[in-house]
């Protein structure tokens, strides 16, 4: 298909397109109209000017002729790779009309002209198959493997992994002129030096990337120590980075979890597993784009715990809910990943209904111990998920910690639970007795979300 001289089909260009939004606008662009100088070269290069809505036409480029797969450049803002410029200007090249019909003269070749590409076409050009094409891996697949016989969806894997793989590039780039100029230097810059390079990596589709940019840019005001701990997430950005770039050397599962942290799509791919599932917490997180439901189930005969994702707009709260301490009788399949806990709730067989059912816990030291060995797994793991049994609050200083009754051991509280009203009700429900606690137990210590009575009790939601 990338062949000189080869034109592509409409169902081929459009099988290019991000998103459906993008498919019917790039559609409605392939149609002469708003197009001026367009024209393309036996290397495999198509340019033209769109008309938009400023007073300048977007300058359109597309490579078709690339070693690894097509690839695109425009002046306008869209952060969609490819834009519906690129899409409609292959579309015209394919000798296509407005949204996939074809006009009285069909795929005419004269609608699009064989000729000399203008200077800015050549200069992208000439960035584009430099330093690109040297530096691209000779093996460049590295998201999850598409359907047998998808050849399209293949072609856009392997486009995603380059734009990955330049991202990271540039982000490792980034990060050696940060520590060649010194640590004081990322105060002085200020958000905007990490919101650009988290929108670089957006432009990458690499969003797991993005979004811990983006929480490495708030660690230069977080107060006193903050050149160490910007030293550690630079550091696990680096490990990131150089994980991804290196995926083929990684056994299946770490690679796994290397694609899921860089932020690339993945399916379910385990068998079903049938079980009566315990309700272990429920609570949400948002920003300006996204709500994120968590729901942590713990399966009563496979004695397994498991974490249930689930999305609503900006606003709006996710449509699954599975209250605290109900249990459901139900089919989840594991995502691929080592370490990786997520799972996609397949069917149900009964509603939710109360339970008996407890997990069981750990002491202290022993939940401290299953961090670490999970982190041999995930080294980007914030957290996991673990029961305490038999701990009690108490205050320590200005903060708090969970002391084990049975030994002389504690873990400190996060932050995040200690302005929560949830550690009120776990101080009242404890009343200075040992209560069982389910959590999430981090680097920055243990966030309390669910606690249960020593004695038989419902269990008491803390978040």
């Amino acid at each position: 298909m990338t062949q000189q001289g080869v034109r592509w089909t409409a169902d081929q260009v459009l099988a290019l397109a991000p998103d459906d939004a993008s498919r019917k606008a790039g559609g409605r662009l392939g149609a002469a109209g708003p197009w001026s100088g367009v024209g393309s070269s036996g290397e495999g290069m198509v340019w033209g000017l769109c008309e938009g809505s400023g007073g300048t036409p977007y300058r359109t480029v597309v490579d078709v002729a690339g070693a690894s797969g097509p690839a695109y450049g425009c002046s306008c803002p869209s952060r969609k790779v490819p834009c519906k410029h690129a899409l409609g200007l292959l579309l015209l090249w394919a000798g296509e009309e407005s949204g996939g019909e074809r006009g009285e003269e069909g795929g005419r070749e004269d609608a699009v002209p064989r000729g000399r590409p203008p200077e800015w076409a050549e200069q992208w050009l000439a960035a584009r198959r430099g330093p690109a094409e040297r530096e691209r891996p000779a093996h460049a697949s590295g998201t999850a493997s598409p359907p047998a016989g998808s050849q399209a969806a293949r072609r856009r894997a392997e486009r995603r992994a380059e734009r990955v793989t330049a991202g990271v590039t540039e982000l490792e780039q980034r990060l050696a002129d940060l520590l060649r100029e010194g640590l004081a230097g990322a105060r002085q810059a200020g958000y905007g030096l990490w919101e650009e390079t988290a929108a670089r990596m957006v432009d990458a589709q690499a969003p797991g990337l993005a979004a811990r940019v983006r929480e490495v840019a708030a660690v230069p005001s977080s107060g006193s120590g903050w050149p160490a701990r910007l030293l550690e997430e630079c550091a696990l950005l680096h490990l990131l980075g150089r994980a991804w770039l290196h995926r083929e050397d990684l056994p299946d599962g770490l690679a796994a979890t290397v694609r899921s942290r860089i932020g690339l799509p993945a399916s379910p791919d385990g068998p079903p597993v049938r079980d009566h599932w315990l309700v272990l917490a429920q609570y949400d997180t948002a920003d300006s784009r996204l709500t994120t439901r968590r729901i942590w189930l713990y399966g009563a005969r496979t004695e397994r715990t498991a974490l249930l994702l689930s999305y609503g707009a900006a606003g709006r709260a996710p449509d699954l809910t599975l209250p605290a301490g109900l249990a459901v009788e139900a089919e989840v399949t594991a995502y691929p990943g080592s370490g990786q806990g997520r799972v996609a709730l397949g069917e149900r067989f009964a509603p939710p209904a109360p339970t008996a059912i407890r997990p069981p816990g750990l002491t202290t030291s022993q939940a401290a111990a299953r961090y670490g060995e999970a982190l041999r797994d995930d080294p980007w793991l914030d957290s996991v998920p673990v029961t305490l049994d038999r701990v009690v609050p108490v205050p320590d200083g200005d903060s708090w910690q969970l002391a084990d009754t049975d030994a002389d051991t504690a873990l400190p509280l996060t932050a995040t639970a200690r302005g929560r009203p949830g550690l009120w009700r776990l101080v009242a429900l404890s009343g200075g007795t040992p209560v069982k606690v389910f959590g999430e137990l981090g680097h920055r210590g243990f966030t309390p979300l669910t606690a249960w009575p020593a004695d038989e009790g419902a269990a008491v939601p803390l978040c």
